[in-house]
C-alpha cells in the first residue's frame, strides 16, 4: 500500500554500478546502485487505484516484481498497550473477525524493536497483508476499526501501520534531535550516547546514580537495619501470595496504590545447591525492582512486562533458610510481582529447581507522592529515550502518510506537566519526519481506576487535561474523548470499536472534509454572572443532552490551591449553568476530574463532553 498524491520513494540493493529501471502504473524512474550496492528512485504521485505491479529491473531485464500494490491512504497507528491491543481481545471478537475480510484494507505490523541508534530498515523485516480473519486477529484493534470505517466512508484503499509497544512512554517515541529541546531529557541523552560507545562503563555509572537516588528516597535506607538483610525481623509484616497486580490482591491498602512496597520470603536449599551458582527467576515486576539474596544485591529491572532473571554467584546461598528481598516501585496503573507463582524459583546449574514463595511478607514503604518518580535508564526498551523512534519509526522515513493515530499516555501519568511539554515535541518530530502538515489524532485517556465520592487530585485527570490543551492549541490535531467507554477495573477496555469510530469521525471531518460532528461538547468559556457561573460550550449544536438524570454531574469549583467542591449544574441549550453564592479567590472550574468520573453530559451526536479545568472569568 502506497500513499496517493505523494511522491513514491522506492529503494533496494543491487551490484554496485547497476542501472535500475523502476515502473508502476505506467510511471517510470531510473537509478543506479552506489558503491555499497544501494539505490533509490522516486516515482511521481499517483491517484488512488490498483492493484498494480511494481517492477525494478536492470538493463538486462533481470529484477523483481511486487504484485498487488494499491494506492490509497496510509495511516500510522502508534502508542502503548491500548493501541497495541489486538482484535482477538475485543468485545464481540468472533463477529468482528468473521466479517474482517477486505482486500482494500492492508495491514502492516511492526514488531517490537528498541535501538540506541536510528535504524534504516526493520529487524525483522515487515510485510503488508490483506485484512481478513487470518490477519486481523493479532493486529491493533483501534487501528483496524478506524481503517475499516475510513475505507467504507471515503471509498479509498486504506493502509494501516501498527507500530506500538505496551507500557511505552512518549519519550521513547521522539527522536534524539527533537528531544534535546526538552531540558529534562538532555542528561539522559548524553548517557545514551555514552552507552552507545562504552556500554559497560555507562551502565555502571548509571547504576551508581540510581543507587544514590534510591538511597535518598527509600525511607528504609535511613533505618538501623535494612529490610534487605536477614537480620531484620519481619514477623510483624502481613503475608500475601503475589500472583497478579497488587490492586487485585484483596489487600485494601493496595487497592489503588502507587508507590514502594517491600517483599521478603525465605527459601530453603541443600548444601550441594548452596555451593553452586544459580539464577533467581521472579517473573515480571511492575514497574521497577531491586532484589537481594541474603543481603547481597543480585539485580534490578525497570520494565513492567519483562520477567526478571538474576544471577547468584556461588557462595551467596547457604544450606538451610535463605532470604529473598524485593523492593518494588509502581509508578502508575497496576503494580507488584504480578507473574504466576510457578515463575518464581531458583534454578541451579545442576538442573535442580527450588520454588520461591508462594507466600511473601510485605510492607508499604511510601506512596509515589512521597518517593517520587525515578529516572529510567535511557536505553531501557519502552521507557528509555528515543529508542522506539530509532527502531520502529525511523525505518519508515520517506514513506508517504495520510495521518497518525496516537493512543498513549498511561505510562506518563506521573508527570502531566512534563507531558504537556513533550506532546508538542512529538507532533513537531513526526511532522519533520513525514509531512509538515501531518494530522495527528490523539486518543484521550479513558476512565480507569477508583470512582471517588468527592473531589480529589488525580494524575489521570491531569494528563487528560494536558492532552486536551495541547490538541486545542494545534490546528492539525484532534482529540478522541473516551471518558465514557473505559473500564474502571481494567486499564485495557475492550470496546475498541467505539475508539476506532471516534477517531474516524475526526478524520472524516478534519482530513476528508465531511460535514459531521466529530467531537463531544468542549468548553469555550466559564464566566461569572451574578450568583451563577455560565459555561459556554462548542460542539453542542441542537443543545446539550444529559443522560440518566435531569442534571449534569461532575462539576467542581476550586480555589487557587485546588480545594474543590462539587456544585449543582443545569443544562440549558448550549450552556451549563452553575449556581453559587460565593466564588473563592482565583476560582477555576473542573469537570470530570477523576480517574473514573461519572460523566453524563453529551451532545446530539451522542459524543461525551470532554473533561476540563478552566479559569472562571
Amino acid at each position: 500500500m502506497l500513499q496517493r498524491d505523494h511522491a513514491i520513494v522506492v529503494g533496494g540493493t543491487a551490484t554496485p554500478g547497476t542501472a535500475i529501471q523502476l515502473s508502476l502504473a505506467g510511471k517510470h524512474a531510473e537509478s543506479q546502485a552506489d558503491g555499497a550496492g544501494r539505490w533509490q528512485a522516486t516515482l511521481p504521485p499517483l491517484g488512488a487505484g490498483g492493484p498494480y505491479d511494481l517492477e525494478a529491473r536492470d538493463a538486462a531485464g533481470a529484477g523483481t516484481i511486487a504484485h498487488d500494490v494499491l494506492i490509497g491512504d496510509v495511516w500510522l497507528c502508534s502508542g502503548q498497550s491500548n493501541m497495541e491491543m489486538q482484535v482477538r481481545r475485543v468485545s464481540n471478537l468472533e463477529t468482528e473477525i468473521g466479517a474482517s475480510a477486505n482486500s482494500r484494507v492492508r495491514l502492516l505490523h511492526v514488531d517490537r524493536n528498541s535501538s540506541i541508534a536510528p535504524l534504516t530498515q526493520f529487524t525483522p523485516p515487515v510485510a503488508w497483508r490483506v485484512a481478513g480473519p487470518g490477519t486481523v486477529n493479532d493486529f491493533s484493534a483501534a487501528c483496524f476499526f478506524f481503517g475499516r470505517e475510513i475505507e467504507h466512508n471515503e471509498n479509498v484503499p486504506v493502509g494501516l501501520i501498527d507500530s506500538s509497544w505496551g507500557g511505552s512512554t512518549i519519550q521513547a517515541w521522539i527522536s534524539a534531535a527533537t528531544l534535546r529541546a526538552h531540558p529534562g531529557s538532555r542528561d539522559g541523552l548524553d548517557a545514551l550516547e555514552a552507552y552507545a560507545r562504552y556500554p559497560a562503563a555507562a551502565a555502571a555509572r548509571w547504576q551508581e546514580n540510581m543507587d544514590q537516588w534510591w538511597q535518598a528516597r527509600d525511607p528504609v535506607a535511613v533505618g538501623p537495619v535494612s529490610w534487605s538483610t536477614p537480620g531484620f525481623d519481619d514477623n510483624a509484616w502481613p503475608e500475601m501470595r503475589p500472583a497478579g497486580i497488587w490492586e487485585n490482591s484483596g489487600v485494601e491498602e493496595l487497592k489503588n496504590f502507587d508507590g514502594m512496597v517491600w517483599f521478603r520470603t525465605a527459601v530453603s536449599v541443600t548444601a550441594a545447591q548452596a555451593a553452586e551458582a544459580a539464577t533467581l527467576e521472579l517473573g515480571p515486576i511492575d514497574d521497577i525492582d531491586t532484589t537481594w539474596v541474603n543481603g547481597v544485591r543480585v539485580g534490578s529491572g525497570e520494565a513492567w512486562d519483562q520477567p526478571r532473571f538474576y544471577a547468584i554467584a556461588a557462595g551467596t546461598l547457604h544450606k538451610g533458610s535463605n532470604l529473598v528481598a524485593v523492593r518494588v516501585l509502581d509508578t502508575g496503573g497496576g503494580g507488584g510481582m504480578w507473574g504466576p507463582p510457578e515463575q518464581k524459583l531458583l534454578r541451579f546449574t545442576d538442573g535442580s529447581i527450588v520454588r520461591v514463595g508462594p507466600s511473601w511478607r510485605y510492607r508499604i514503604a511510601g506512596t509515589l507522592v512521597q518517593v517520587g518518580l525515578p529516572p529510567h535508564s535511557p536505553w531501557t526498551p519502552a521507557i528509555g529515550l528515543t529508542t522506539l523512534y530509532n527502531g520502529m519509526i525511523h525505518p519508515l522515513a520517506g514513506l508517504g502518510l495520510r495521518g497518525v493515530l496516537w493512543y498513549q499516555g498511561e505510562a506518563n501519568t506521573a508527570d502531566a506537566a512534563e507531558y504537556a511539554q513533550l506532546l508538542p515535541l512529538f507532533f513537531q518530530d513526526w511532522r519533520r519526519e513525514f509531512n509538515a502538515e501531518l494530522p495527528v489524532l490523539v486518543v484521550q485517556l479513558a476512565n480507569f481506576g477508583p470512582a471517588r465520592s468527592g473531589p480529589a487530585d488525580s494524575a489521570w485527570a491531569a494528563l487528560r487535561e494536558s492532552q486536551r490543551r495541547v490538541v486545542d492549541a494545534d490546528a492539525r490535531a484532534g482529540l478522541a474523548v473516551t471518558i465514557d467507554i473505559g473500564d474502571r477495573f481494567d486499564i485495557h477496555p475492550t470496546n475498541k470499536q467505539e475508539v476506532g469510530h471516534r477517531l474516524a469521525l475526526l478524520a472524516r471531518h478534519r482530513v476528508y472534509g465531511e460535514q459531521l460532528e466529530d467531537s463531544g461538547p468542549t468548553p469555550a468559556s466559564a464566566r461569572r454572572a451574578g450568583d451563577r457561573v455560565i459555561v459556554e460550550y462548542a460542539h453542542a449544536a441542537g443543545g446539550l443532552i444529559v443522560q440518566g438524570s435531569n442534571r449534569p454531574a461532575g462539576f467542581e469549583i476550586c480555589d487557587g490551591a485546588n480545594h474543590c467542591r462539587f456544585i449543582d449544574a443545569m443544562a440549558a441549550g448550549t450552556r451549563v449553568v452553575l449556581r453559587t453564592d460565593k466564588l473563592p479567590p482565583h476560582a477555576h472550574l473542573r469537570y470530570g476530574w477523576s480517574e473514573s468520573p461519572l460523566c453524563n453530559l453529551y451532545n446530539m451526536a451522542g459524543l461525551p463532553a470532554v473533561p476540563f479545568d478552566i479559569p472562571i472569568s
